[in-house]
């Protein structure tokens, strides 16, 4: 049975669950004002062990099988079809495709499932069938890998029987205990209650575990980095020169520099344009303005950042080389191409208007009213109030917004890659191309990455790097917004 259809079996009985728990409950009394608790409750305690503990099983397992079966099945392609791990991921791929399109053939009439089972790839064009069921393979199926995706497919399916099983047998048992359990003396408001605060733990605990996973995988790859490749030659070497054939150079100085040219370019943009918008949207305009045009400012947020890197390959470099390059309208010469740290800059720039804006306009916002009026008492203009009086009680504030928008600058991709180029070299001029750490993250990773290799394993010591950096910003900015916060409760 597949997942869906039994996630709604188990719906079906929450459902009915909430309905009888709640006629049990209401029937065990002769007046209902009897109850412990309201009748709803007495629904939901059966309603939540009928469904929780089944739901939870389910997504468990739908997670863990692939996992344990691929293990499993690894063991029958021969050590000869492979030379890393790498090449054993994409043999386990194709046994994966295959065990699948067996799965459709079968489910369209193509073949028996006692065809599937017993499919030679000495006597049948397997490629050619798959194709005709809409699954394509990149090479020819051997029989290793047929008899490893019969396997895969054999497995899979005794996988969901038993995990039919075992879901319903949960739900039941949890609808049954509430049930036969249910009557005007249960604490089911308590019952409840307790049970979603366990789920609202359950999910920080989530968030909190996801990401220690995420540091700790970065943390163990880039101690496998460190153990292939000298730490001093990553941290205070200036040549960038990635090799897969050996002898690379892989000094991350260069990438730090792009990453930190293009982010001060971009708040040079962002800053001043964001906070005089700031200050205007929250001192002189309006409410029926700022109504509308605090909203539009905030739509360059929700932007996809693809279409900045667009618009930055497409319009802005060409326009920046009409104006600095050989024969543009300054005839400088200074750019050669279009892409460069001011193109990418500037429109990272005009990306993180919005965060400026919007996390400054709330912190003057938050200035109270009387220090405004103590300025004007004391005959000071509106201008003057906000140079002298709002602006330095909203300062730290405003760090921490411009903080914050500098670690979103740090970790740009998108528009660094179609943007700025890919040359990691040193050099102050802004109008040559550069990359930086993020760019060259996707580089490395790009294709079959054989992770046994420093030139692969660079890009989760280049994540490292950029996760402390941007996580020092993030808790600096923070420290400073919230001490700015507690002046003013």
């Amino acid at each position: 049975m597949s997942p869906l259809i039994l996630l709604a079996i188990v719906v079906a009985l929450t459902a009915a669950g909430y309905i009888m728990g709640r006629a049990r409950a209401v029937g065990s009394v002769d007046d209902v004002r009897k109850l412990h608790s309201l009748p709803n409750f007495y629904g939901l305690n059966v309603a939540m062990l009928a469904f929780v503990p089944a739901v939870l099983l389910l997504a468990v397992w739908v997670v863990a099988q692939p996992i344990v079966i691929t293990q499993q099945v690894k063991g029958m392609i021969p050590s000869t079809m492979y030379d890393d791990t790498g090449a054993l991921s994409l043999i386990m791929s194709d046994v994966s495709r295959v065990a699948q399109g067996l799965d459709v053939a079968v489910d369209r009439g193509v073949m028996t499932p006692d065809d599937a089972r017993s499919l030679d790839a000495g006597t049948a064009n397997v490629r050619e069938m798959l194709a005709g069921v809409g699954v394509a393979i990149g090479s020819e199926v051997g029989p290793e890998v047929l008899n490893a995706a019969q396997a895969y497919r054999a497995k899979t399916n005794t996988g969901h029987w038993i995990m039919t099983g075992l879901v319903l047998i949960v739900a039941v048992a949890g609808f049954l205990y509430a049930y036969m359990g249910t009557n005007g003396q249960l604490r089911a408001r308590n019952r409840v209650e307790k049970g979603v605060l366990v789920l609202l733990i359950s999910a920080a605990l989530i968030a909190i575990l996801t990401t220690v996973g995420i540091v700790l995988s970065l943390l163990f790859n880039t101690i496998n980095f460190f153990q292939l490749y000298p730490a001093d030659e990553f941290f205070f070497g200036t040549t960038w020169s990635p090799s897969f054939g050996g002898g690379s150079s892989l000094g991350i100085l260069p990438l730090l520099w792009g990453t930190l040219y293009i982010s001060l370019i971009a708040l040079a943009v962002a800053v001043p344009i964001g906070l005089f918008a700031a200050i205007y949207l929250s001192e002189y305009a309006g409410p029926k303005l700022r109504a509308v045009a605090k909203p539009l400012l905030e739509v360059l947020a929700g932007i996809p950042t693809i279409v900045y890197g667009l618009f930055a390959l497409l319009t802005v470099g060409p326009l920046l080389l009409d104006v600095f390059g050989d024969g543009g309208l300054l005839g400088v010469g200074w750019m050669r191409g279009g892409t460069a740290v001011m193109t990418a800059g500037l429109v990272m720039g005009i990306m993180l208007i919005p965060f400026v804006s919007s996390l400054s306009d709330d912190i003057i916002n938050a200035v109270p009213q009387a220090m405004r009026d103590g300025s004007y008492g004391l005959g000071a203009t509106q201008s003057e109030t906000i140079r002298q009086v709002v602006l330095p009680a909203a300062l730290p504030g405003i760090v921490g917004a411009i903080l914050l928008a500098a670690s979103r600058a740090i970790g740009e991709t998108m528009i660094v890659v179609l943007g700025a180029g890919a040359a990691a070299r040193l050099s102050l001029n802004p109008f040559e191309a550069m990359t930086t750490v993020t760019a060259k993250i996707v580089s490395q990773l790009t294709g079959d990455a054989d992770f046994a290799s420093p030139e692969a394993l660079v890009a989760f010591s280049l994540g490292m790097t950029l996760f402390v950096v941007t996580l020092g910003l993030n808790v600096l900015a923070l420290y400073i917004v919230r001490k700015y916060r507690e002046q003013y409760e």
